[in-house]
């Protein structure tokens, strides 16, 4: 039977989601197999599996920590919001329905057999499950009726890490506070408590962690320096989000309200002289080597605020001379106009910013699906990616299709190799050549396409980056950082007293 060992936090962003990735990379090296798990998961940024299931990144990041192929099992519970109030839930990686937070709320116990079975499976599979937490297992507003934090650590067993972020401040509080919200029951689970994101001279902070261990009767395992790691984050609490220093080229991504899946731009941060801005306002926008529209959970309402906020009449102008790309739905808004018959979104119509030849129907049903191909037959500035092999998965509700197919075929619209879930391209052009849409997340993450898309931003703006080669492979690199991670980690933690926990997991 698996061993289980759970990461917790004080808070959101305190870094449980990097914690338990380097355990799993840990364990990994270690000789045992590994699974990641985490119940329920409220994220943007989601991925489809090989059999056609959406799930949370953070666990597809541990999975593949752990050398394994990313499986629902790992997150059967996602939520999406949609908006302030209300998110689109997704069970098994289906979707549900979109709840209010309120009915979401009275209805997520009925989960708790959704969420036995997916870790059984899992416990088929797997020597030592790590499982991370979300927020905080203090909000006794919501203890009643845990399924992620202590809950679900008692339903399993599971012996539990405490993390707190002391980069923020206020470590010690955060700690000694979480604990003193818990009941004796759950207080128990804690075995271990564990400073992260520490900068500095460690030997300053000795005196707080002993009375630290004196108050909490909860031993420190460890300190974990602020690690600078190139590996995924969770949605929009990540720093880089941020970022606003320019590189010789500049991509710059717009910001939108209900932004999702952003990490397809990721593997632009990696290559040298580029920089990737996330801008939420015209002023931030200026002038750019490229413009990024990342995907949306709400297509309508985020165009609309574009729309409202300036950016769309900035875009629109700049993409006369500068390349924009949009990507799911980012390509759906730079169509002609969006359709809501069913009321997926907005319950109304939209003219899209009409600087692609296509129109988007809004339907009940999510596609779902990973795809490859080969990109062909691009005009314009696109051409240089022309020839290349690609990899990544559709997930959109709704269906785009080409305004007056003929016509389009004259103005030379980009053809690639087609996806099972449209009759349009892999990746479709504008007329002028400088824009282009795909629904196809994670396109530039294979073989060399980002490299090729950055050096033909370079050549047209006519400046040398003399350490850009090609052949940069972003996989290999991940798997480094991976790696990185656990040997931090391992530095800096003390893995004795974590396998020694383990041994005495209830399970």
């Amino acid at each position: 039977m698996s061993k289980v060992i759970m990461i917790q936090g004080t808070m959101s962003n305190a870094g449980k989601s990097l914690l338990a990735a380097g355990l799993c990379r840990i364990f990994k090296q270690d000789g045992y197999r590994v699974a990641p798990f985490k119940s329920q998961n409220m994220a943007l940024n989601s991925f489809i599996t090989k059999d056609g299931f959406e799930m949370g990144r953070a666990q597809v990041v541990q999975a593949r920590a752990a050398g394994i192929e990313p499986s629902v099992y790992m997150n059967p519970i996602l939520l999406k919001p949609v908006s302030d109030m209300g998110s689109q839930v997704i069970v098994n990686g289906k979707p549900v329905s979109n709840m209010p937070a309120r009915k979401y709320f009275a209805y997520k116990k009925q989960l708790i057999p959704d969420i036995i079975h997916a870790f059984k499976k899992l416990e088929e599979q797997a020597d030592i499950i790590v499982i991370e937490g979300a927020g905080s297992p203090a909000e006794i507003n919501l203890k009643a009726d845990d399924i992620v934090n202590m809950g679900l650590a008692k339903l399993v067993g599971a012996p539990v890490l405490l993390a707190g972020d002391i980069d923020r401040g206020g470590v010690f509080a955060q700690l000694l506070g979480t604990l003193m919200l818990l009941e004796p029951d759950e207080k128990e689970l804690v075995k271990g408590l564990i400073i992260n994101k520490f900068r500095g001279d460690k030997t300053i902070l000795d005196p707080g962690i002993v009375m630290l261990e004196e108050r909490g009767h909860v031993p420190v395992a460890g300190v974990i320096p602020y690690m600078k790691v190139a590996i995924e984050e969770e949605d929009s609490l990540s720093e880089k989000l941020e970022h606003s220093q320019k590189g010789l080229i500049d991509l710059a991504v717009i910001r939108l309200p209900r932004m999702s899946n952003y990490t397809d731009f990721d593997v632009f941060e990696q290559l040298p002289g580029v920089s990737v801005r996330y801008v939420h306002n015209v002023r931030e926008l200026e002038t750019p080597d490229c413009i990024c529209l990342p995907g949306s959970k709400n297509t309508v309402g985020d165009l609309l605020w574009m729309r409202q906020s300036g950016i769309e009449a900035a875009v629109k102008k700049l993409s006369k001379t500068t390349p924009v790309i949009g990507i799911c739905g980012g390509f759906q808004m730079l169509g002609e106009v969006i359709l809501d018959p069913f009321c997926v979104e907005q319950g109304m119509d939209a003219q899209g910013m009409g600087l692609l030849p296509i129109k988007t129907t809004l339907t009940k049903e999510k596609t779902r699906l990973q795809v490859s191909g080969m990109i062909e037959n691009l005009s314009g500035i696109w051409s240089c990616l022309n020839g290349s092999p690609y990899e990544g998965y559709e997930i959109h509700m709704g269906k785009s299709t080409a305004v007056n197919a003929t016509s389009s075929k004259e103005k030379k619209v980009g053809q690639s190799q087609k996806q099972p879930s449209s009759d349009l391209p892999t990746v479709v052009c504008s007329e002028n050549g400088m824009v282009c849409g795909s629904y196809v997340h994670g396109l530039f993450d294979e073989g060399d396409l980002a490299w090729k898309l950055v050096k033909m931003l370079a050549d047209k703006k006519n400046v040398t980056l003399e350490a850009l080669q090609s052949g940069f492979d972003y996989k290999k690199f991940q798997e480094s950082q991976y790696d990185l991670l656990a040997d931090t980690i391992r530095q800096h933690m003390d893995m004795d007293f974590v396998y020694s926990i383990l041994r005495e997991a209830k399970i």
